[in-house]
Formats: C-alpha cells, sequence, structure tokens
C-alpha cells in the first residue's frame, strides 16, 4: 500500500476538516444545552485555518507569526471566559478548545499530519462524552484512584530502576519477578473492575464469572458464606463459585502464554477441556431465583494495593526458592507433592515460579502445573461445602467428580 503523500493543499484540507469537527460538536452541544457557546462551527474551522496560516508564514521565515497568532487566540478565549462570567456561567472548555484548534491547525504544517489528526479527534471525542465522563468521576471510589496511582507507580517508576540480573543460586531476577507481579495484578485489576461494573447489575452469575479473573478462591468464599445466610440463593452461589473456578483454567493459561509459552502447547487443550468440565458441572445446580444485588458477591480486595503486591512477590520468591530446594532434594516426587499442598492456598505463585524457571518443558512440570490446579479445586470445593453447611453431598460429588477427572491429563503428555 502506497504511503500518503501529505502535500500542502492536503495539509489544509486536514486543518479544515479538524476545525469543522470541532466546531460541529460544540455547535450541537450548545442546541443540546439551549445556551449559546461563544464560538461554533464557522469560529472553529476559522481559527484552525488561521494557525494553519500562522504556522505557514512561520516556515517561510515570519519569526513572529505564530507567537503572535497565540497570543491572539488565547486573548479572544479570555475575552469569551470573561464574558462567560458576567453571564454567572462557569468552565472554560470552550475557550481552551479555542486555543487547542489554533495548536491543531498550526500542527498540520509544523509536524507529521498524524498529531494534528489525533488531537483534534481526541478532543471532539472528550468534548462530545461530557456526561460519560462525569459519570465517571462521580462513581470512581478514591480507593480505586489511588489504585491506578499505584499501577503507575510499580510500572513507571518502580520496574525500571530495578536491576535485570540474576542473584544467587536460585537465579532471582528482581526485573522479571516485578513484571510478573505487574502481569498478574493487572489481570486481576482488569477484572476487578468488570467485577464492579457488571457485578451487580447482571447477578451472581457473572460476578463468578468475572471475580475468577480476580481469585476464584475469593469468590468461592464470598459465595459460600452468601449460601450460608440465605439458603435460597444456594444454588446460585453454587453456580458462581463452579464459574470462578472453571476461569481460573483459562486465567493460568494466559499467564503461562505471558511467561512462557513453550508451556502452551502441552497444557492448552487440557486446561480449556477442564475448564468446560467445570463448566459440564453447572448441570442440574437448582436455583430459586437471581438475586437483584450481588454486590456482596463483590468482596474482592482490589489488586493493586501495594500491600498484596509485595506479598505477592514475597510468596513467589518463596515457592520459586522451595520450589528448587524441593526438586534438588526429592527430585520429581517433592515437586508434585509441593504442587498438592500450594493447592490449599494461592496455586499462582507455584505455578508462574514454576514456568518461569524452566527453560525445557518435561512431563514432571506438566503434571505439576496440573496437580496444583486438581487440589486447587477440591479444596474450593471442601471451602464451600464447610462454609455452607447445606447440601453438602451434592457439593462435593460435583467437586469431587471435577477433581477425579484431572488424573487422566496428569498422566498424559
Amino acid at each position: 500500500m502506497n504511503t500518503i503523500e501529505w502535500t500542502p493543499e492536503l495539509r489544509f484540507v486536514v486543518a479544515f476538516a479538524l476545525g469543522f469537527l470541532v466546531g460541529l460538536e460544540r455547535e450541537s452541544a450548545s442546541n443540546e444545552r439551549k445556551f449559546q457557546y461563544f464560538a461554533g462551527v464557522r469560529t472553529f474551522t476559522i481559527i484552525s485555518l488561521y494557525g494553519f496560516g500562522c504556522a505557514w508564514l512561520h516556515t517561510i521565515n515570519v519569526s513572529l507569526a505564530l507567537p503572535i497568532g497565540m497570543a491572539s487566540v488565547a486573548a479572544l478565549s479570555v475575552a469569551g471566559y470573561i464574558a462567560k462570567l458576567r453571564d454567572g456561567r462557569m468552565g472554560a472548555t470552550s475557550e481552551v478548545a479555542v486555543f487547542l484548534t489554533f495548536i491543531t491547525g498550526a500542527l498540520t504544517v509544523l509536524t507529521d499530519v498524524w498529531v494534528a489528526m489525533s488531537l483534534g479527534i481526541i478532543s471532539t471525542i472528550i468534548l462530545s462524552e461530557k456526561g460519560d465522563i462525569e459519570t465517571f468521576v462521580d462513581k470512581l471510589e478514591r480507593s480505586e484512584f489511588l489504585a491506578v496511582l499505584k499501577l503507575l507507580l510499580v510500572t513507571v517508576i518502580i520496574l525500571p530502576v530495578l536491576p535485570n540480573q540474576e542473584y544467587t543460586q536460585f537465579k532471582l531476577n528482581p526485573t522479571r519477578i516485578w513484571q510478573i507481579v505487574i502481569m498478574v495484578s493487572t489481570i486481576g485489576f482488569i477484572g476487578y473492575f468488570l467485577t464492579k461494573k457488571f457485578g451487580s447489575k447482571l447477578g451472581m452469575w457473572l460476578s463468578g464469572l468475572l471475580g475468577g479473573i480476580v481469585s476464584s478462591t475469593a469468590v468461592t468464599i464470598a459465595t459460600a458464606r452468601i449460601a450460608q445466610k440465605d439458603i435460597t440463593q444456594h444454588g446460585n452461589a453454587l453456580e458462581a463459585s463452579l464459574l470462578a473456578s472453571s476461569v481460573m483454567y483459562l486465567r493460568i493459561l494466559v499467564l503461562i502464554w505471558l511467561i512462557n509459552p513453550v508451556f502452551v502447547q502441552f497444557l492448552w487443550w487440557k486446561m480449556v477441556l477442564l475448564s468446560l468440565i467445570g463448566g459440564l458441572m453447572l448441570i442440574g445446580v437448582k436455583h430459586h431465583h437471581k438475586v437483584e444485588d450481588s454486590s456482596a458477591v463483590t468482596t474482592l480486595q482490589n489488586p493493586f494495593e501495594i500491600r498484596p503486591s509485595m506479598m505477592f512477590a514475597a510468596f513467589f520468591v518463596g515457592i520459586s526458592v522451595i520450589t528448587l530446594l524441593a526438586q534438588q532434594a526429592f527430585g520429581s516426587t517433592g515437586l508434585l507433592i509441593l504442587s498438592a499442598i500450594t493447592g490449599i492456598t494461592d496455586i499462582d505463585p507455584f505455578i508462574l515460579s514454576l514456568v518461569h524457571q524452566t527453560v525445557s518443558v518435561e512431563p514432571v512440570f506438566v503434571s505439576a502445573i496440573l496437580i496444583a490446579a486438581m487440589s486447587n479445586t477440591l479444596v474450593k470445593g471442601i471451602y464451600f461445602a464447610v462454609i455452607t453447611k447445606q447440601h453438602q453431598g451434592n457439593i462435593l460429588m460435583r467437586y469431587g467428580l471435577w477433581t477425579l477427572l484431572h488424573l487422566p491429563f496428569i498422566f498424559i503428555f
């Protein structure tokens, strides 16, 4: 495909179109809100072309054209803002948009056209989505906003300063370890926000499905407590727990693919089938009705708090060391026993440390991953049965059958 040659004529058209686009949005918003902004389609279009003209003069050595143009547009924006204040109205969005439109028109001459087009289109989107942005800000909790800042802290500030080399006989690489922490937390972070946004609207079923991206064990405990308090929600709670556990296999598969794709060819079909088997365990679950508000299910801890991230990093390092020591001391048997034990808590650190340390895939490593998943599935069934104290035979039958169906996959490489 031939690259577009951005001639002066095409750049002029882009400046015209971007100014017209912003002006069209401002004028339509003016008509919708029943009051007049100080600039509409024609004014914004002219201002963009004014920026184009000033930038053109700048390229032919009229050095003061661009700063004088910017100063005059700034003066126009200030005048418009003062007039607005006299009318008792607040906000300087349109005035700032006027100044930005001038710059956008100038950039069509001075730099790559994509810069001007990006500014013009994105600014128009921001202007048109005023209501949605304000609604989002109103609903955003301060703790979640701080979590986003912490995400930026651990990725933009902490990660670049960590040494990217291996230490000790256990080959611990601080940069690689922190990348894994960020990866796991980010996937959990996305699941947390999806659960917060959709869980209470679409019921416990979707809360379990999305919550499995964060922690299937946490979902199991949370839903079991709901069933314990309200027996009519037992079926819904069990359904959510099974769904969260099914999603766990897909989440682990994605994480393994991101860290060491070599494992995927030996695991993908097994993980997918085990996830589907979990879905089949939903058949015949009796539930009375969908809950109208499942906010109680979303008791998941925000995964991008600093403390959980640090704890995961420490747990990951500890499991990495223990795994290597178990292999050295007891060989494959020790590794398989350790994999079964780790299923009692969180299996992510164990599985990720295993695939992180391994260069070549051996049957024992694949078996260890599946045993850890099997152990965790059985433990979640026990958790649910013990907490609810209702229909324990039905619960253990479903989780027990699911656990047993892991065995063929463990012995097939």
